[in-house]
């Protein structure tokens, strides 16, 4: 192959390879699409857009996102979402059975994995993050996984009504991903 025929064609195949890198970085934000502070500026924007999330707050809480979710093999789509479902972004919220902080987790439940101050937006961000990619190698799926998030696996598999329930959570939970997914 003459010299000008080879400088095309790896041209050709650099520029192929950057345009699906950047297609599938703008809407997964995996560690692959990118630097955590490039990934943080696209989420932030995203859940600004997407969610309403204030300009401060989504600054500051999207590097989270993006370092817990890498450090688990977690998407930090679903995340975000999961996020929006469980607190709609109120670091202070709290449930009536004792769940704690923007993704709603139990203190007492959690306890021995998740050792530090649920409280903490970080920690927080970081046990669901490690919860998920539990439930996900338990379940093999992303959707069960979430479905898990809301009722453990023993309540997922304890009765028709409870699993109904989880799975419509893990729907709103998708649908979330998706309205984010678009507003990147």
């Amino acid at each position: 192959m003459p010299t000008q025929q080879k400088k095309s064609f790896y041209f050709n195949n650099i520029l192929l390879i950057t345009l699906l890198s950047a297609l599938a970085g703008c809407t997964t934000l995996g560690p692959h699409s990118g630097s955590v502070a490039s990934r943080s500026l696209r989420l932030s924007s995203g859940l600004q857009k997407a969610y309403t999330v204030s300009p401060s707050k989504a600054q500051r809480l999207s590097p989270m996102i993006i370092e817990s979710a890498d450090q688990y093999q977690v998407p930090p789509l679903l995340v975000a979402a999961l996020i929006k479902q469980e607190s709609n972004y109120n670091s202070a919220a709290r449930s009536v059975t004792g769940a704690v902080g923007l993704t709603q987790i139990i203190p007492s439940y959690w306890q021995e994995k998740c050792v530090e101050d649920l409280h903490s937006e970080a920690t927080n961000i970081q046990c669901s993050a490690y919860i998920l990619n539990h439930y996900h190698e338990l379940s093999g799926s992303w959707f069960k996984a979430t479905a898990y998030y809301n009722v453990g696996p023993a309540g997922y598999k304890s009765s028709f009504w409870t699993r109904h329930k989880a799975k419509k959570y893990a729907r709103q939970v998708r649908r979330y991903e998706n309205d984010l997914k678009a507003a990147l």
